[in-house]
């Protein structure tokens, strides 16, 4: 496992500036990421550094839907995949369907409502922090089926280990990555650089993740104000967006509690099976 300094500085890369090969590969090839061949900013949510849950449980990835042989493999049987969680919209699915794959439960909730396409004069201010508040209070929101049917499947099936998946597997798996981590009781320190990793795990398919947000955005080109910021991942964006779900909500367990309807017998199991065995 990479230096957890070091794995920091090489994530708060402007998106900007590309991250050589060099330098990315070894921490791809490393813990917490696992190379699941024909997908991407793959890791397991229990190796990052200083989290308190439990290896070989919780997954997180980009799509699906280009897995090689091999990549099915890994899938399949190095990490006992059981069930896909999909977050995608139904254009994305439609575009790109997630795999069959043996043995694998795949499921996908459709949202309560369209995601907003995000306005980029909102995220002018202060690097993006607003916007990001505002989209991830949103996305939060608009997710909460997925979001109760993940929690569900913890809850049922701890010996069922999952995966999590959007399209950059960055910003809606993002914020169920850091729901999970903070229902387990890691530091903010380490919800945060989980955060931050998809910087490195999307290295790979950067352009193509550039191309995909000036057409999500409807931006001019790339240099229109704000886009930038909106592509960038920022501890401030973060803790924006933890500051917003703690005066939304009370913070990430009273979200769960409140809004998605567990009671504490169902909290109390659920903290249990993401950190213990």
């Amino acid at each position: 496992m990479a230096d957890t300094a070091a794995l920091l500085k090489l994530a708060e890369t402007e998106v900007a500036q590309e991250i050589p090969k060099e330098q990315y590969v070894p921490v791809l090839t490393s813990p917490p990421f696992v190379f699941v061949d024909g997908t991407f900013n793959t890791r397991d949510l229990g190796l990052v550094p200083g989290s308190p849950l439990r290896a070989g449980f919780a997954f997180r990835s980009g799509a699906l839907f280009r897995l090689t042989d091999n990549g099915r493999a890994v899938l399949e049987g190095k990490l006992g995949i059981k069930r896909v969680f999909d977050l995608r919209s139904p254009e994305e699915r439609g575009v790109a369907p997630d795999p069959e794959l043996e043995g694998v439960e795949n499921t996908w909730i459709e949202s309560s409502r369209p995601d907003s396409t995000p306005d980029l004069d909102r995220f002018i201010p202060s690097e993006g922090a607003e916007g990001y508040r505002e989209m991830y209070l949103e996305v939060i929101d608009v997710y909460r089926e997925s979001w109760k049917a993940i929690l569900e499947h913890v809850r049922d099936r701890p010996n069922d280990p999952f995966l999590v998946h959007c399209t950059a597997g960055r910003d809606r798996t993002g914020v169920l990555a850091g729901m999970l981590l903070a229902l387990a009781g890691a530091s903010r320190e380490a919800i945060t650089l989980d955060y931050l990793l998809s910087r490195i795990g999307t290295e790979p398919v950067r352009l193509m993740l550039l191309q995909f947000a000036v057409a999500g955005t409807k931006a001019t080109s790339q240099e229109q104000p704000g886009f930038y910021n909106l592509v960038s991942l920022r501890t401030s964006s973060w803790n924006a967006f933890v500051d917003g779900v703690q005066e939304e909500y009370g913070g990430f367990e009273q979200f769960v509690a409140g809004k998605l309807g567990f009671s504490k017998e169902d909290m109390a199991k659920i903290k249990t099976n993401l950190t213990k065995p």
